[in-house]
């Protein structure tokens, strides 16, 4: 096939896509047991009593069984009654890694109760060869989907 052809061929192949792109896709190797304690590890942690927060600073490593996330900064908020953690929100390199899968983002809000991760600014996701970009992705930790949005673009690698 030339050059001309193939080009015309993946031209004509992008609008549909980009809509089955708005889709689930899978993400992660299995779904995420968000009842798993987190371990988070930093350079540095301050606490405020007051509102219930703590701000884990540089390196930042939050980890949850198989799911890891690496930050500059995040905020960890704990429920009403401070016995668990409610919410992770990261911001500065954000890097989310799950099995073989693995996505960056400028930020990323992590709710535990729901089981959702929403990561925002310029996404990469990495599946195997596959990368795809897009502005917002929400993953679904119970059943280990992702849906992607704001101007996806994807780079498939031809199967075999």
């Amino acid at each position: 096939m030339s050059l001309a052809r193939y080009c015309l061929l993946v031209l004509l192949c992008v609008p549909s896509m980009a809509a089955a792109q708005q889709a689930d896709i899978a993400f992660g190797a299995e779904t995420q047991d968000t009842d798993q304690p987190v371990e988070v590890t930093a350079d540095a942690l301050s606490v405020d009593q007051e509102s219930g927060h703590a701000v884990f600073s540089g390196n930042v490593l939050a980890a949850q069984g198989e799911m890891k996330l690496s930050a500059d900064r995040v905020l960890v908020v704990y429920s009403a009654d401070q016995a668990r953690i409610a919410r992770l929100e990261a911001s500065g390199g954000v890097t989310l890694v799950s099995g073989s899968d693995a996505a960056e983002a400028q930020s990323a809000d992590y709710d535990i109760d729901a089981g959702e991760i929403v990561m925002r600014g310029d996404v990469v996701l990495l599946q195997g060869d596959n990368v795809l970009n897009a502005q917002n992705m929400t993953v679904d930790l119970n059943t280990g989907t992702a849906r992607m949005d704001g101007r996806v673009r994807t780079i498939m690698a031809p199967g075999d």
